[in-house]
């Protein structure tokens, strides 16, 4: 009797066992076709191909040669940069900035105001070229439009998203530009003059404005910084001034150290600044073109 109440007690924890099993079976089953069900496809992702292509535009009077970057991977239209060079003129420096701009997600075209990509090898004939475009403004206005044209046509850009950035006396040229009215969203003035041909006026300034400068930069004294804020404060225009402590002029620029020694002049990079004011800038294109 007791052989059969084990044989009985046996199968019916066999039997259960089994049922567990099954149980554990389906569960694990349906389980595995949920987690098909909910995975997603992978997505492709197109690595990023940046080109700087040699663009070349005229004026009347003048052939322009530039130096436009851009991601070719990308189809997408985008916001595109104008990148004004220093007093120095349209070289390697002001296409490395369109370079990042262009890493960044822009398409940026580094400008040639002086015509025919000329450069300067001394700070007399850079003084020489950059008063012959400023004390003539409309010359000035002119040369800045055909590259805005230039910029606004290429069919990677939206059109009705530019910006501007400029070093020095480039600088000064994006914030003269803005100020006349050009048709910008946003200007971006790195060690920059603010004693400019044409100051801010009500209803004519329609970009954003920001301004990095060094604060013990000498070349941009403190009357000029708080006449500039002043226009800019009754023009209603939307603005930021930065000034870096213990940076001078010239402090985005890792050649500045070496010109500085061999022209005795005093212009220093300064890491510190050169990386927040960057950023700043990166801060106010997002804002502005989202």
């Amino acid at each position: 009797m007791k052989n059969k109440q084990r044989i009985m007690i046996n199968l019916t924890k066999q039997k259960f066992i089994l049922f567990l099993s099954a149980l554990v079976f389906v569960a694990c089953s349906q389980q595995s076709k949920e987690t098909e069900n909910t995975m997603e496809e992978p997505v492709e992702t197109v690595a990023p191909e940046y080109v700087g292509e040699e663009v070349s535009y005229s004026t009347d009077s003048v052939t322009m040669n530039g130096y436009i970057a851009y991601d070719k991977a990308d189809t997408a239209k985008r916001p595109g940069i104008l990148v004004v060079h220093e007093w120095w003129g349209h070289n390697d420096y002001s296409r490395q900035r369109a370079d990042m701009l262009a890493e960044l997600g822009y398409v940026a075209l580094a400008v040639d105001m002086y015509g025919d990509g000329k450069e300067a090898a001394h700070p007399q004939d850079a003084m020489k070229f950059s008063s012959s475009v400023m004390s003539n403004i409309d010359e000035a206005k002119a040369r800045f439009t055909k590259a805005l044209e230039q910029l606004k046509a290429n069919p990677m850009v939206d059109p009705e998203q530019i910006g501007a950035i400029g070093y020095c006396f480039g600088g000064s040229v994006v914030l003269t530009m803005a100020n006349s009215g050009m048709d910008l969203d946003a200007v971006v003035a790195f060690h920059s003059g603010v004693q400019l041909p044409v100051m801010p006026e009500a209803g004519k300034l329609k970009a954003k404005v920001l301004v990095c400068n060094g604060a013990d930069d000498p070349f941009v004294s403190p009357e000029s910084v708080e006449a500039f804020k002043a226009a800019m404060d009754a023009s209603g225009a939307q603005y930021k001034y930065v000034a870096y402590e213990g940076a001078v002029h010239a402090f985005t620029s890792k050649g500045a150290d070496s010109l500085g020694a061999k022209f005795e002049l005093p212009l220093k990079y300064n890491e510190a600044a050169d990386k927040a004011s960057w950023d700043e800038m990166k801060m106010m294109f997002s804002s502005v073109f989202n």
